[in-house]
């Protein structure tokens, strides 16, 4: 007899231990106190995560349709209490708890040391805007700070040598989860700083629970970034995933090879550019070039320069003219004034002695005076007589 005819197959034995969970009235409604553990809620609406206590812990699925009826958004480190059912799952041979109802039970204990932390850096201003220093534009070192085996460096490599393959990458291996590796991270990010290895530090580890990411939510890890003088980029986790490190970081980028996109400039890209800058400057230096000549041969038409001395001459008519209606401003003048003249001549001549002696009469002077009255004479006196042709002098009788 071979024992291959007595075996079942891997399916029929999930199918029967699955039909051993179904009939068990303890695991068909069951609640379950725990702390989420790798938490994710997928694109379908489905959240995945683990349940865990001190000791143990245990997978569970939330479908969307039970999904989309939670009051909160589950968290890493949150404390909960499920309702649902335990099952197998046949194609993994994993059995999970399928979550209906799931409410909240407090923060567990590394969620709440991690928003204390978070709490108290903030309001010493370690995540200050006003602190963070700007990625270089083209740097020539990507300091990374990771672990040398896994995806991670891999994809950071691929990524900055394929937008630029002339960019150098100096890897200083540090390990990313565990006892220690918050102390030894914070160590790496001093030892580049005193040696000036890198431009720019990319600090990167792949996704995890609360409990995998934790040496980044450290406070020696957040100190040593905040001093360092070397840029610092921050991806840790998966984009849904925030660290104290992301805070401090002077950038953050949602995954490790997003981490080299904004490192490391498209060099192809940049040459792009370059050259539409190139084209846009010759075409503006062409335009000024063509608006100059342009302006060149407008002067050049202009009649200042086909007739230089036209303006010469147009001023020696402006003068000779100008003389001209001075000349004539000047006689008119002269011949108002000579009429004024002439009228105030009249005028005194009208009212000359001499005139009035001209009609017959004389005037009687006494040694220069004229005489107005017989009783300024007497018998005797010396007079002189005027009269309109000369002189006479006579003796008064």
């Amino acid at each position: 007899m071979r024992y291959g005819d007595l075996a079942v197959t891997v399916s029929d034995l999930n199918r029967y231990i699955k039909d051993k969970f179904a009939n068990d009235e303890n695991l068909s409604q069951i609640l379950v106190k725990g702390e989420i553990s790798n938490f994710k809620n997928h694109y379908t609406g489905h959240m995945y995560f683990t349940l865990k206590d001190e000791n143990s812990l245990i997978k569970c699925v939330c479908f969307k349709t039970y999904a989309e009826k939670l009051t909160f958004m589950p968290k890493d480190g949150m404390k909960v209490i499920v309702l649902g059912s335990v099952s197998v799952f046949e194609r993994d041979g994993i059995y999970q708890i399928y979550v209906k109802i799931m409410e909240e039970d407090g923060l567990g204990d590394l969620y709440t040391k991690y928003k204390e932390l978070k709490e108290k850096l903030e309001k010493e201003g370690l995540f200050s805007e006003a602190h963070k220093q700007k990625i270089p534009l083209i740097p020539k070192v990507i300091g990374v700070l990771t672990s040398q085996t896994g995806s991670v460096i891999r994809d950071i490599i691929n990524v900055s040598t394929r937008r630029n393959p002339n960019v150098y990458i100096r890897l200083l291996p540090v390990p990313v989860q565990g006892e220690g590796a918050a102390e030894k991270i914070a160590s790496g990010i001093k030892f580049m700083n005193e040696n000036k290895l890198a431009d720019v530090l990319i600090l990167a580890r792949g996704g995890g629970s609360l409990e995998d990411l934790w040496p980044f939510n450290e406070e020696i890890v957040a100190r040593a970034i905040y001093d360092s003088k070397i840029p610092i980029i921050s991806a840790v986790g998966h984009e849904t995933d925030f660290s104290i490190s992301d805070f401090v970081a002077d950038l953050r980028a949602p995954t490790p090879s997003a981490a080299a996109e904004l490192a490391v400039p498209d060099v192809y890209e940049v040459k792009k550019k370059i050259e539409s800058y190139q084209d846009r400057l010759r075409m503006a230096l062409l335009k000024k070039v063509e608006v100059m000549k342009l302006r060149y041969d407008k002067c050049m038409a202009s009649i200042v320069f086909k007739e230089p001395l036209r303006k010469v001459n147009d001023s020696y008519l402006l003068i000779d003219n100008l003389s001209k209606r001075l000349e004539a401003s000047i006689k008119i003048k002269q011949e108002k004034e000579k009429s004024k003249y002439i009228e105030l001549i009249s005028k005194l001549d009208a009212l000359s002695p001499l005139k009035t002696l001209s009609r017959g009469y004389s005037l009687t002077q006494k040694n220069g005076k004229i005489i107005r009255s017989k009783e300024e004479l007497q018998k005797g006196d010396k007079v002189e007589l005027r009269f309109t042709d000369g002189n006479k002098n006579a003796v008064i009788d």
